[in-house]
This record gives C-alpha cells, sequence and structure tokens, in this order.
C-alpha cells in the first residue's frame, strides 16, 4: 500500500486521459513519515516549520480525488506551499496566497522547486490575504477553479507570538475562515470542490476538540454545501494495526497530559478533512440523481462553466441527459 491513490474508474472518459479517483472515507495517507513526504515531494528545507501545513500525501490523495489534469488549484492560505507544490506534480495548474512572509519565501521556493523537477510550469504564489479573491484582481478565476484546498490555521502570525500563545483564539479562527470560505465560493467552477483539511486538536484536559460542527457551519454560512466527511490517516497501515508517526514532541506531550489527568492519552493518527461543493451545484447533481461518486465526471464533462442560479432548470436538464449534451447551449460563460 502507498501514499498516492490508485483505484480503477467506471465512467468511460475520452482515450489518453486518466480517471479521477473514487474518494474513500478514510485515505491511507500515512505510511511514510512527515519528513519523508517532504524530502519525496521535493520540498526545500525549513518548509517542516510549518506546523498548520497540509502533508503532502493527503494534498495529493485529495487532488488525485477530487480534480483532473489540467485543472486549476487553489490555496487561499497556502503557508509553506506544499498543495502548490503536489499540484503541479500532478499536472495541474497552482495559485496560492498567503500574507506571511516567512510563508511566501518557502511557497515560491517550492514551487521553483517543483518546476525545476518537470513538474507542471503553471504555478504561482502571491503575498496577499484571502480578501484578495473578492476584489477586481481575482475577477478571471471566478468559476474557473476546480479544487480549493486548504488547511485549518490556528496557529499564530509571527514567532515571538508563537511563543506566548500556542494557538489563537478559536473564534477568532472561525471567523476567518468563514470569510475566507466566503471568498472562496464564487471561484468554484461546475463540479468543484473545496476540500478544508483540520489537525485535531485536544482540550487542556486531553480530550479532542469538536472540529466538525463549527467546520460545517462555517462553509454553510459561507454558501457551500457539505457532501463528505473523511479521514486522512497520519499513521501507517500494517495489516490491521496502525503505526503511529508521532513526534518526540507530540511524545512527550502526551506522557504530560497523561500524568496530569491520571489517565492514559492517546495519540491522534489523522488529519480531518471536510468536502464541501457551492450549494447550487450539489442541489442540481442530488436533482439529476448522479450517485455522489460519478458526480464530479458527469458535471465537469457537462459544462464548460459554472451555471449561473437563474440556469438552474437547464443545467439539471443536461446534467441527466448526460455528457453528449451540448454545453454551449447551457454554459453561462464561454471557452477562454
Amino acid at each position: 500500500m502507498t501514499d498516492r491513490p490508485t483505484s480503477p474508474w467506471p465512467v468511460p472518459l475520452p482515450q489518453g486521459e486518466k480517471p479521477p479517483i473514487p474518494s474513500l472515507s478514510v485515505w491511507p495517507t500515512g505510511q511514510t513519515d512527515p519528513a519523508t513526504q517532504l524530502r519525496e515531494a521535493g520540498c526545500v528545507p525549513g518548509t517542516e516549520t510549518d506546523t498548520d501545513l497540509i502533508p503532502p500525501a493527503i494534498a495529493a490523495y485529495a487532488i488525485a480525488t477530487y480534480t483532473r489534469p489540467g485543472d486549476l488549484v487553489v490555496d487561499p492560505d497556502c503557508g509553506a506551499g506544499t498543495v502548490l507544490a503536489e499540484a503541479l506534480h500532478a499536472g495541474r495548474r497552482a495559485f496560492g496566497l498567503t500574507a506571511r512572509s516567512r510563508w511566501w519565501t518557502l511557497a515560491r521556493a517550492n514551487i521553483a522547486a517543483a518546476k525545476a523537477s518537470g513538474a507542471w510550469r503553471d504555478g504561482a504564489v502571491l503575498d496577499a490575504r484571502p480578501q484578495m479573491l473578492a476584489t477586481i484582481r481575482a475577477v478571471g478565476l471566478v468559476g474557473r477553479v476546480g479544487l480549493v484546498l486548504t488547511a485549518l490555521r490556528t496557529a499564530p502570525d509571527d514567532l515571538g507570538e508563537r511563543t506566548a500563545s500556542p494557538d489563537r483564539d478559536p473564534a477568532a479562527v472561525i471567523n476567518e475562515l468563514v470569510a475566507t470560505l466566503a471568498y472562496c465560493e464564487p471561484l468554484l467552477g461546475s463540479g468543484g470542490h473545496l476540500v478544508l483539511v483540520a489537525r485535531p486538536r485536544r482540550h487542556p484536559d486531553g480530550c479532542l476538540v469538536d472540529l466538525t460542527t463549527p467546520l460545517i457551519a462555517a462553509g454553510t454560512s459561507a454558501g457551500l454545501a457539505p457532501v463528505d466527511r473523511c479521514i486522512a490517516l497520519t499513521a501507517g497501515l500494517r495489516g490491521s494495526r496502525l503505526v503511529n508517526r508521532a513526534s518526540l514532541a507530540d511524545r512527550r506531550a502526551a506522557r504530560v497530559r497523561a500524568a496530569g489527568a491520571g489517565t492514559p492519552v492517546t495519540f491522534t493518527a489523522h488529519h480531518e478533512v471536510l468536502v464541501f461543493q457551492a450549494a447550487n451545484g450539489a442541489e442540481l447533481a442530488a436533482v439529476a440523481g448522479i450517485p455522489r461518486r460519478i458526480r464530479m465526471v458527469h458535471a465537469r464533462t457537462a459544462f464548460v462553466d459554472r451555471p449561473t442560479r437563474t440556469s438552474a432548470r437547464r443545467a439539471v436538464a443536461c446534467v441527466s441527459a448526460g455528457p453528449a449534451a451540448d454545453v454551449r447551449r447551457i454554459s453561462s460563460g464561454r471557452w477562454r
């Protein structure tokens, strides 16, 4: 078993095109340790200092599952740029933003390293906040994005703040996330997905924090519809057991918590993955009766652009007709 998804796909595709990977509820993305993943992905030294980064294996799995070659992958808060690098390696276009200068330098270096290794060359990162996606500068992205893939970031903005407080205020993090998702929602093309990855957190008493409820509420507030919830393993699979890959710092912290609580504390072995679509797109697919796992292929084949809400009836008719429908009659945009 490897970190990379390899699975057959039952829907006929054009000759020479690789099929997307049907999503699983548990992703086997922990077969190698984080340091090995970064090294195999060609990431530059220092990338590991981004504690909220999406591990390369998880990014690669999400990209292979929810996009097709040539699609545009966007990370509105890209950190050190692991998502962007993996998108380029997978033959997708990549675009990211970060307002933190230290992450921008690393993300730019990782993009350059990916291009130098022969990956797809259409990738860029801007020194900007997610709010830029709501300005005229991002108008060319509206309805063109196949996948928004980003992480829940709770680490402080600067190293000085990190020593005083390991995590930011949860309410502020969620409010910021709602705004970011709202900026991203208009960018999704037809059949596009927004995937949110969250590293598990614990309360002071050692209990896991419920991240799923507030994150789904944040996506719903931004006009998105949750379509899937997955578990991305950060532990290896050895037959019927998990091989934990907790760092030395994590092990020490667990021992401290266990001593304080008087009960054993288990290591986390996964990342939470929540998958969303634009509410109108998810509703159209449901009305058309397309099974979730082949919904993306039908939608991508049926549309060349994201349909407007006023064209809902024509879109449903086209999706019901299947891939052979005349896409130009129902598209809200044009080929570019």
